[in-house]
């Protein structure tokens, strides 16, 4: 974060639930046979799983690649000046939650304070709708930018028209070609290429060397 620049930071993190993964249950009680002992290589959702022990937690990962857990997200306002929170909330794990209760408390920040304030957010929030929510309620945000966007495949030149697609490959054989008769031939000094020449003569010693 710039705290030279921003007065004020949000960020979120993940606050794991006291329930385990056997508790995550089909909603309409068809995993109760098992206890919900064996769950592997079962398709396991919000919307059709919930948890017996904590139904409130939700099955939530951070990042690609990282494990998937029932869990809460938490969410805290920082005063850079003097490192201090100012602000708090715990909401249900979902996609766009950070962003929501970012928007919730800086709004009651921007109202206390009486005056347009500076947050500072990192890539996590860096989309076009919530940078447009936090200018529209007097917020200036500086979020880090999100770089991490796939590009779309580079496309294939185009042959001009006068180069026939196979011309290259044609050439490269041609060179080939004549690379193989050069040392077939002994490499004479009317080769095409000075090359072939030097590397025979070393292939052929002169009469006063002796081996």
């Amino acid at each position: 974060m710039r705290r030279g620049v921003c007065a004020r930071s949000v960020d979120g993190t993940l606050i794991e639930a006291w329930a385990s993964q056997k508790s995550f249950r089909p909603k309409d009680g068809s995993g109760d046979a098992d206890d919900g002992a064996n769950f592997h290589g079962q398709k396991r959702k919000n919307d059709t799983h919930a948890s017996t022990s904590d139904p409130d937690s939700r099955l939530y990962r951070k990042a690609a690649g990282r494990e998937a857990k029932l869990c809460y997200m938490g969410h805290a306002t920082m005063e850079n000046r003097h490192g201090l929170a100012v602000a708090g909330r715990v909401t249900h794990a979902n996609g766009t939650a950070e962003r929501r209760a970012s928007e919730t408390m800086l709004k009651a920040r921007r109202k206390a304070a009486g005056r347009r304030i500076t947050a500072g957010e990192d890539k996590a929030y860096d989309t076009a709708d919530h940078v447009a929510n936090l200018r529209a309620i007097g917020v200036t945000p500086h979020v880090t930018q999100n770089q991490a966007v796939t590009k779309p495949a580079r496309p294939a030149p185009v042959p001009s028209m006068n180069e026939p697609p196979g011309i290259k490959a044609m050439a490269c054989r041609n060179r080939a070609g004549r690379w193989s008769s050069a040392f077939s031939d002994g490499a004479s000094s009317t080769a095409p290429c000075a090359r072939p020449s030097i590397v025979a003569s070393l292939a052929s010693p002169p009469a006063s060397c002796s081996i």
